[in-house]
């Protein structure tokens, strides 16, 4: 099935984690298709506090009643898209007993595998925001996204690490984090030929000087994959639901 939507299962070092569960619980049957039993995932991370990402939630948690769900502390604040429409969390599920808040920069989910507000992370590039709001006291205001935390898995001597739509900026994230393979989304879908080339093909150099690898997929955008692709070459790669990455 496929839908707005990111949840990616990452097994590493004898672990099962399942970064976000989509907009909905397309992902639960679309990991029955897969044979995938969510009943033996180890834990469970939110990126941040959109529905895209987090909607999928009361299905994963009726599959799994003893996997942590991480999220962010900030994760179940309103959220609103550029038009003012609700794309938050149902704030019910914040008091559910398997949620996991994470108040720290950091926690470690197991041996080689942390999980990272990255809230001192310099914005060395700009970030628009795309006109997304929050409510803070009660004043609608920009969205900083300070709800959005990263999951880092070093294994091998690598660093491989998971963003779910890279509110914050690729650039910053990718500048900060130092990653050997960055995976999860650009957040370029918006951007056009008519007024965002020169933009890509900025971000997509940035990108190669940086020397990792991506793989990327759901928010990026096609015209943006499309112009960043013959720069980046073998560099960057893209993904959709049911692919089975091997890195």
């Amino acid at each position: 099935m496929a839908e707005h939507g990111l949840s990616l299962l990452i097994e590493t070092q004898g672990r099962r984690i399942l970064f976000d569960t989509g907009a909905s619980g397309a992902f639960a049957d679309n990991a029955a298709c897969m044979g995938v039993d969510l009943g033996i995932v180890d834990a469970c991370v939110i990126s941040h506090g959109h529905y895209d990402h987090g909607g999928g939630l009361p299905r994963f948690l009726q599959h799994n009643q003893q996997a942590a769900v991480w999220v962010s502390r900030h994760a179940f604040e309103p959220h609103f898209n550029a038009n003012g429409k609700d794309i938050g969390l149902s704030p019910v599920l914040a008091e559910h007993a398997q949620i996991c808040m994470l108040r720290e920069d950091a926690a470690e989910l197991a041996p080689g595998i942390t999980l990272h507000s990255a809230r001192y992370m310099p914005t060395i590039h700009p970030v628009s925001g795309a006109g997304m709001t929050t409510m803070i006291n009660g004043v609608r205001v920009k969205d900083d996204f300070r709800h959005e935390q990263y999951l880092l898995v070093e294994e091998a001597g690598r660093r491989i690490l998971f963003s779910g739509c890279s509110h914050r900026g690729v650039l910053n994230i990718a500048s900060f984090f130092r990653p050997d393979i960055l995976i999860g989304g650009f957040h370029y879908m918006k951007c056009t030929a008519q007024k965002d080339t020169l933009f890509l093909e900025r971000a997509a150099q940035s990108l190669l000087r940086m020397g990792a690898v991506y793989y990327t997929g759901h928010c990026t955008g096609e015209f943006a994959y499309t112009t960043m692709k013959p720069l980046l070459g073998e560099q960057l790669h893209c993904f959709a639901g049911g692919d089975v990455l091997q890195v």
